[in-house]
């Protein structure tokens, strides 16, 4: 494409014409390719269905246009993404990792440090004061983190440590709100399974790069061999998904940001963890770096410990309580209770705000908040 159209217009439909004349992209089910009468594949890049399959490339090409990246390969999960970048450190190089990130990245990348010798620093890098003085090899952030909802400056951390390589795990902002590579990072990382599908039917990840380097063609090289492969028909559900993006994240972010508002001043709630509220503490680089909205997640504190905590969990109707976040419908999780030693507060409720109507989402908060503290 010779122009930079807006990322509205490429995820409605410009990055997704069919190769051949439909709308609607094609599906590519085949596992292996044709050659001619002297052995050599009939289209070049056709060999087997492993690393080459048009409708996973084709899902690839239209995320590379939105991060306006210059590549993306794409995973069977968010956590194979964050695998594949995070194997590629040796025996006695550095990892400087975010603390209070996901805790599934966190507890394998210290299990996968420990075992194969890499030297695992965990620091708050959302907080200028507490980021070590260190030459790392990798450093890894999560912004907006979870379920902290830290926002670490992408530039600063690029300028902090230009000699390594910054990998930004952005499945909480998006493309539609923070582009970390035109930011200076390196590698960019989304659990597509989160609101770039959006929609709680398809699980993927996605490693997108600013350029191509040595550690990329491992990367690749990896994926191609081992066979930590995506399959064509969740490639297709992404695409498929990926064209409401923009509306869904848009509209997910308006109905957060007026839940946060109102949970802020509730007399049932002891405070709320968003970004787009003047109380937190990086309110105003969150302005900066996340544009058009500070995201669908957040996390609030109740007022009465655990017992009311798990008590409003179990009042409440339109929020569904499950595990994940991004998707259109509202979810809502006691983190205390899948990650118990963490720190995370035993009164915290994880709440991931979707597409319903926002008064739906107030009004059922609103009761069950109420009914708790009757």
């Amino acid at each position: 494409m010779q122009k930079k159209h807006a990322i509205e217009t490429i995820a409605a439909h410009l990055g997704h014409y069919d190769r051949g004349a439909g709308l609607s992209p094609r599906l590519e089910m085949s596992t292996t390719y044709r050659r001619n009468t002297d052995n050599l594949p009939m289209r070049e890049g056709r060999i087997y269905g492993r690393d080459h399959n048009d409708t996973v490339r084709h899902a690839e090409d239209v995320l590379a246009q939105l991060e306006q990246a210059h590549d993306a390969l794409l995973w069977p999960s968010g956590m194979a993404a964050i695998a594949s970048v995070i194997r590629t450190l040796r025996a006695g190089q550095t990892l400087l990792i975010q603390s209070g990130i996901y805790w599934g990245t966190t507890q394998w990348v210290r299990r996968y440090s420990a075992r194969f010798g890499i030297i695992l620093i965990e620091a708050d890098l959302a907080n200028p004061t507490t980021i070590p003085d260190c030459c790392p090899d990798m450093v890894f952030v999560e912004t907006p983190s979870n379920p902290w909802l830290r926002v670490t400056d992408i530039e600063a951390m690029k300028t902090r440590f230009p000699n390594a390589v910054l990998v930004v795990d952005s499945t909480a902002a998006t493309p539609v709100l923070t582009r970390p590579l035109t930011l200076g990072a390196d590698l960019v990382i989304h659990s597509a399974t989160k609101a770039l599908n959006g929609h709680s039917d398809v699980l993927a990840g996605v490693v997108l790069c600013a350029q191509h380097s040595a550690m990329w063609e491992e990367i690749a090289q990896e994926r191609a061999t081992a066979g930590a492969i995506i399959a064509p028909q969740a490639a297709w559900l992404l695409l498929r998904s990926l064209r409401t993006l923009s509306i869904r994240v848009r509209q997910m972010c308006e109905n957060a940001q007026n839940l946060a508002e109102f949970l802020m001043v509730h007399e049932g709630v002891e405070d709320v963890f968003y970004p787009g509220l003047q109380h937190h503490s990086q309110y105003d680089l969150a302005q900066r770096q996340m544009q058009g909205g500070q995201g669908y997640l957040m996390s609030v504190l109740i007022k009465g410990g655990r017992a009311a905590a798990l008590g409003v969990l179990a009042q409440l109707e339109v929020f569904q309580r499950a595990t994940s976040l991004g998707g259109v419908e509202s979810l809502v999780e006691h983190r205390h209770t899948i990650e118990p030693d963490t720190g995370i507060p035993e009164n915290l409720l994880r709440l991931s705000v979707g597409i319903e109507n926002v008064q739906d989402l107030i009004d059922d908060f609103d009761q069950a908040l109420r009914a708790t503290h009757a």
